[in-house]
């Protein structure tokens, strides 16, 4: 979280396709790993699908600008979960985003168990 606030905040630090499109994949990424912590049983791939959709119909929403979903978009933190105006971009990085995590949960899952051996 603090790595995609950071592309956010201060962007000059960050190479521009980084400042440009990270905060968008890594918000994505975030959410596959809540969904995993919420379910912890469910399969890598109803993850990614799940977050997919989550992040799919947070990005639609954005096309609502009714008044009462503009001043909400507007409070601290709010414009940062749900977003400010809808573009296609996002999709891609929300894309990336979650087949990242999903990689990698693939290769922690793969992983065989470590083995200890006591004395």
């Amino acid at each position: 979280m603090g790595l995609g606030l950071a592309t956010r905040r201060v962007p000059e630090v960050f190479p521009s396709v980084v400042a440009e499109y990270g905060g968008d994949t890594l918000w994505a990424a975030m959410v596959f790993w809540l969904l995993a912590l919420w379910r912890a049983r469910a399969s890598t791939a109803h993850l990614a699908a799940a977050a997919m959709g989550v992040c799919t119909a947070v990005e639609l929403s954005q096309l609502y600008q009714a008044t009462w979903a503009i001043s909400l978009r507007a409070k601290p933190g709010v414009g940062l979960i749900l977003g400010q105006g809808f573009l296609w971009s996002d999709l891609v990085c929300y894309a990336v985003g979650v087949a990242a995590a999903a990689a990698f949960d693939a290769l922690l899952q793969a992983r065989p168990p470590s083995s200890t051996t006591r004395a």
